[in-house]
C-alpha cells in the first residue's frame, strides 16, 4: 500500500510539473493607464493562482510595448491594446506570424460619442437623439458662459479634435446655436462634467468610454440616428481638412488583447482564457470610478474585482480555476 501511494504521488508530482513547465514564467505588459493595469493585474493574480503560472508584469505604453512585441517577441501578453493607436503595425506582426489578437477586452469596444447627462433626458427624454438636441438647444443655455451655449470639446493638440470639429459641422450644430468650445488637456472635460452634474447645469459634447468619469456621473450617449459610416469617418471625419463631412456615428474602436504568437502554442489553456476574458464599458465605467473615489492603485480594483464580481469572472475559467484562486482571495 504505501509502495502504491509512493508512485502515485511521484507520478502527481509529474503531472504538476509538467502543467507548470506548460505555463511556466509569464511577462504581462503594465501600460500605464488605469484601466489596462487593473486588467494586467487580473491577468496575473488568475494565471498565477489559478494556472500556476509564474508572471511578472512588466510597465510599459503603447508605442515601447508593441515594439518590444514586434521585434524581441516580448512580452508574452499585452492585455489591453487600443488599435487605432497604431497603424499598420500589428497587422504586420500578424502576418510576419509574430503576433496573435485573442480576445476583446471590451466586448463593445471603448465608445466615443457626444454626450448629455441622464437627468437632463429624464426632463426631456428627446434630447438622447440629435434631433432632439437641436430641436430644444436653448435648454442647453448656460449663464456662466455669457447665455451661450457651449458645446464641449476636446483639448486642441488631442487626436479626437477633427473629428468633433468635422461632425459639429456635419451636424449643423453651429446653426442651432451652439458654440464649439474646447477644453484645456488636463480637467477640462472631466471637470467641466463634474460641475455641471454638481450643479445640475446643462452640458453637452464630446467623451469617451470606458471612463471613471462615466462611471461616476450618468450620462447618455445622443444618437445621431445616422448608424456608422466606418470608411468615411477613416477617410474624412478623422481628417484635418475634411472639405465635405457626412453624419456618422463615431465606429467603436477595438480593444483587443494580444500575444505573441510563440506563447499562444505554448499555453492553449491560457490563450482560451484571454480569448474569454471580456469586460462591459458600463462594469469597467463602475470599476475606474471606484479605483478614483478609492484612490487604489491597479492590484486594490483587481482584488475588488475578483471579489464582487465572480458571476462575471467565473466563467472564463473552469470550475477548478475558479476554486483556487477563490482560495488565493481569502489570504490576500
Amino acid at each position: 500500500m504505501l509502495k502504491q501511494l509512493t508512485v502515485f504521488m511521484v507520478l502527481f508530482a509529474i503531472t504538476f510539473n509538467v502543467h507548470a513547465t506548460e505555463c511556466g514564467k509569464v511577462t504581462i505588459a503594465d501600460m500605464n493607464w488605469d484601466s489596462a493595469t487593473f486588467v494586467a493585474n487580473v491577468d496575473s493574480f488568475i494565471l498565477q493562482h489559478g494556472f500556476g503560472c509564474e508572471t511578472e508584469l512588466v510597465p510599459s505604453e503603447t508605442i515601447l510595448a508593441a515594439k518590444s512585441i514586434l521585434i524581441q517577441g516580448k512580452p508574452d501578453i499585452i492585455p489591453e491594446m487600443w488599435r487605432n493607436a497604431l497603424k499598420g503595425g500589428l497587422e504586420h506582426g500578424i502576418e510576419k506570424d509574430k503576433i496573435k489578437f485573442v480576445g476583446k477586452v471590451l466586448h463593445e469596444g471603448g465608445l466615443e460619442g457626444f454626450w448629455v447627462p441622464a437627468y437632463m433626458v429624464e426632463k426631456e427624454p428627446s434630447l438622447a437623439t440629435i434631433a432632439g438636441v437641436k430641436q430644444h438647444s436653448y435648454l442647453f443655455k448656460r449663464s456662466d458662459f455669457g447665455n451661450k451655449q457651449p458645446f464641449f470639446s476636446c483639448a486642441p493638440d488631442w487626436r479626437c479634435q477633427n473629428a468633433v470639429t468635422n461632425l459639429f459641422n456635419a451636424l449643423d450644430l453651429k446653426q442651432a446655436g451652439f458654440e464649439l468650445t474646447p477644453t484645456d488637456a488636463v480637467t477640462g472635460l472631466s471637470g467641466s462634467i463634474a460641475h455641471a452634474y454638481a450643479k445640475k447645469l446643462p452640458w453637452i459634447g464630446y467623451y469617451w468610454s470606458p471612463t471613471a468619469v462615466l462611471g461616476n456621473y450618468k450620462m447618455v450617449r445622443v444618437d445621431f440616428n445616422s448608424g456608422v459610416d466606418r470608411e468615411h469617418f477613416r477617410e474624412c471625419i478623422e481628417k484635418p481638412n475634411c472639405k465635405n463631412p457626412q453624419i456618422t456615428m463615431f465606429p467603436p474602436r477595438a480593444v483587443d488583447t494580444i500575444v505573441t504568437l510563440k506563447f499562444a502554442q505554448r499555453a492553449p489553456e491560457i490563450t482560451a482564457y484571454l480569448s474569454a476574458r471580456r469586460f462591459s464599458n458600463q462594469d469597467m465605467n463602475n470599476l475606474m470610478a471606484w479605483k478614483v473615489n478609492n484612490n487604489a492603485d491597479g492590484e486594490q480594483v483587481m482584488a475588488e474585482f475578483l471579489n464582487q464580481y465572480e458571476s462575471i469572472w467565473a466563467q472564463w475559467v473552469s470550475p477548478e480555476v475558479v476554486a483556487k484562486v477563490k482560495g488565493a482571495l481569502a489570504d490576500l
